[in-house]
């Protein structure tokens, strides 16, 4: 019986995550640069995962989809206040700057928390994934690998093999 509560919890929770995500088109609408404020965006989209200072006195706030969703959107609030900028950062341009030899605290600031983090203690190696979509919509994975010292090794990207529309083409 504590199995189908748990599993019925889990269901709850993934609905509720996808949920969170197809609103915040409708979210995102409401808010305007150099009017809307940070009180307006926490009241939009709830407490962040991380909030990162920027130079000048400026905040980014880090909202988190993964890992069932395929974005993460850092939420720019100047030194006045005021909204500046909303960016979903996974994207090609960004995957692009993540290159060997950068530290992994550098890609989380520009990724953002990854969808999953999985260590191969036999291979000194740990993967960080994260989930995004390529257009036309097609479900995509980013990894990135680093080492015991948390430098990147090297990245990759390819089909979300864990993304519903991939499993049921199996």
């Amino acid at each position: 019986m504590a199995l189908i509560y748990r599993s019925s919890a889990l269901v709850a929770a993934a609905f509720s995550l996808l949920a969170l995500t197809a609103c915040d088109p409708q979210r995102i609408s409401e808010l305007q640069p150099g009017v809307s404020t940070e009180a307006d965006v926490r009241d939009r989209f709830g407490i962040p995962e991380n909030v990162w200072d920027e130079p000048g006195g400026a905040r980014t706030l880090e909202y988190n989809r993964q890992p069932a969703g395929q974005v993460n959107y850092m939420i720019t609030i100047g030194p006045d206040g005021r909204l500046t900028a909303v960016r979903q950062v996974l994207t090609p341009e960004n995957f692009a700057r993540v290159q060997p030899g950068m530290r992994m605290d550098e890609v989380r600031r520009l990724l953002g928390k990854p969808a999953k983090v999985t260590p191969y203690a036999l291979k000194n190696e740990t993967w960080a994934e994260w989930r995004f979509l390529k257009p036309p919509g097609e479900a995509q994975m980013f990894s990135v690998v680093h080492g015991p010292d948390h430098v990147v090794l090297r990245t990759q990207t390819g089909p979300d093999t864990e993304a519903p529309e991939f499993r049921g083409s199996r």
